[in-house]
């Protein structure tokens, strides 16, 4: 491969370790809520131009990851508190009845893939990694949404949970820190459970309280919190 061909190709793809690293950081809370990402210091870290910066960020806010302000200028998307109880009711309806569908039309290829997505969870949840976490997490859930053969279910739940990655980070840091509750891993072997055994009913129950598990935890970590020093960010405050 030539010099020039190596550098074509690098400027049509730099993008991506930029949206890729900017990501893991922005779900991992190493970039916090209300975060500014300034183009031109980006483009200084990662040693490239400004246009595949933008790209990235771009992408990232597709995403929600990122807010474009008023000004022109681009921070890490908040956590709306305000909206969670509606995103939680969004939640609870798309989780359950994808577990539902999973549960009634399973083939035993998709009851192969959830268990090794579940495994994957469990093993991220040893190595205490919380962005390995997040990403098995979501990834087990869907693996459960294609077994349930809604395309237009499965687009939704996982736009939800996307959007819930980070809360899911400060649920894992309030367990692992309180000892109050515990993770999801018993609660995924108990819905793997009721997929094979095609209990839909069990299925749909279980479903609904990993859900109310998650808001229960996520509220109390605000309690906990939010009047102290939680970064939940605010677009107005960065304009």
């Amino acid at each position: 491969m030539s010099d020039e061909t190596e550098v074509k190709r690098v400027r049509g793809t730099g993008w991506k370790n930029v949206y890729e690293t900017l990501r893991n950081e922005i779900l991992a809370l190493t970039l916090p809520p209300g975060q500014l990402l300034d183009e031109m210091s980006l483009a200084e870290r990662f040693d490239m131009s400004r246009s595949p910066v933008r790209e990235a960020l771009i992408r990232l806010g597709a995403d929600e990851l990122v807010v474009t302000l008023s000004n022109r200028s681009t921070i890490v998307a908040p956590i709306e508190v305000a909206t969670f109880p509606k995103y939680v009711e969004a939640l609870d309806i798309a989780q359950r009845m994808n577990t539902r569908l999973a549960a009634a039309l399973r083939t035993d290829t998709d009851l192969k893939l959830i268990a090794k997505r579940e495994k994957a969870f469990a093993t991220a949840v040893k190595v205490g990694n919380h962005l390995a976490m997040s990403e098995a997490n979501k990834e087990f859930h869907m693996a459960i949404a294609y077994a349930g053969k809604n395309q237009y279910l499965a687009t939704f739940y996982d736009k939800l949970l996307s959007q819930g990655q980070r809360m899911l980070h400060l649920h894992f840091e309030y367990l692992e820190r309180t000892h109050e509750g515990y993770l999801l891993t018993d609660e995924h072997s108990l819905m793997l459970e009721a997929i094979r055994d095609k209990n839909v009913d069990l299925a749909d129950e279980l479903a609904h309280a990993h859900t109310r598990q998650f808001q229960d935890n996520f509220i109390n970590f605000m309690r906990e919190n939010y009047t102290t020093d939680v970064p939940l960010g605010s677009a107005r405050a960065a304009e």
